[in-house]
């Protein structure tokens, strides 16, 4: 039995997520195949700063009942993060799933990672290493694993266990920290279901969730102008609103996964909102679509993502 991952998007920087394609986890996480019996034949993508809504239709290509895993993995967190920990509570209470119509409870898995140190400090460019056994073997629950994602309060008590572990594989990655040091790790969560596809037939699947979203008190064009595709047109309301430097939003959304399946996906339509008093901007290649005075439309046939999606949202003064 095969694993299909739903990885929607979310979030600033590099907590983001990503669309659907098939894998599976293993003890060193998460790992994707391409799925020769499941097509994705439309995906309907809401987003905003609020909530997040994907609404699909899959597509059995077989004759044969397929029964997947569907699998959710949300970003890694690390526990350093200095952020708003009740807006993470907050996005692990709102994920919801419905399949064909009915509510679905899924299963939480939560693993932990770690990455050497170089120099003294985090080799960020290192592969990361799964090491959620061993910490569970070192003493930690189910609960001690979410740290990262519910409160950073006790990460110098967590840091200690981490140091004290004598799993060879741990006492390997602490190398170069002192026993007073807070370790660096980061943790991730992973929701997943069984899930029938009926021979020959379409299922729906629909999920939801409050995202994470980053931002900055200033906004230097600069820094953001590749990134965003701030355009022209873009940066004159931006002066006209005297908002060149006005504090903005910032979220991302992976697609690129979105190709994993057997075909491109027949109909994928894309609606990005804004609040009244702010200017939104991404990049993308196809027609964008004003359809109100918020919302921004994308709708593509036989689409294969290419790149990915990120967005910021610039707040007017004016």
């Amino acid at each position: 039995m095969k694993r299909i991952i739903l990885l929607s998007g979310l979030c600033f920087s590099t907590l983001a997520l990503a669309n659907d394609s098939t894998g599976y986890v293993s003890t060193g996480g998460i790992e994707y195949l391409k799925n020769k019996n499941i097509a994705m034949q439309s995906e309907d993508l809401f987003i905003s700063k609020k909530i997040i809504k994907v609404d699909y239709q899959f597509k059995n290509l077989s004759k044969q009942d397929v029964t997947e895993t569907i699998l959710f993995p949300l970003p890694q967190l690390d526990n350093y993060r200095d952020g708003d920990f009740a807006h993470t509570e907050e996005l692990l209470k709102s994920f919801k799933v419905q399949v064909d119509g009915k509510t679905v409870v899924p299963q939480m898995h939560v693993r932990a990672f770690m990455k050497p140190l170089k120099n003294g400090e985090v080799d960020e460019r290192a592969k990361e290493t799964d090491v959620t056994d061993e910490f569970k073997h070192c003493g930690f629950s189910e609960k001690d694993l979410l740290t990262p994602w519910m409160d950073a309060s006790e990460s110098k008590f967590f840091s200690s266990k981490i140091f004290n572990c004598k799993m060879p594989k741990i006492q390997k990655l602490v190398q170069g920290y002192t026993k007073d040091q807070e370790i660096y790790w980061t943790g991730q969560v992973i929701y997943s279901w069984k899930q029938t596809f009926k021979a020959n037939s379409v299922t729906q699947v629909k999920h939801q969730y409050k995202p994470l979203v980053g931002g900055s008190v200033a906004l230097y064009e600069d820094e953001y102008n590749q990134q965003y595709c701030m355009d022209a047109n873009f940066k004159k309301g931006l002066k006209k609103a005297q908002s060149e430097n006005s504090s903005f939003s910032a979220l991302g959304y992976i697609l690129t996964t979105g190709a994993n399946w057997a075909k491109p996906i027949e109909n994928f339509k894309l609606t990005i909102e804004r609040d009244p008093k702010e200017l939104v901007s991404f990049c993308w290649k196809g027609k964008v679509s004003k359809i109100s005075p918020t919302q921004f439309q994308m709708v593509e046939k036989n689409f294969v993502p290419k790149q990915d999606l990120d967005i910021i949202y610039v707040n007017l003064r004016n």
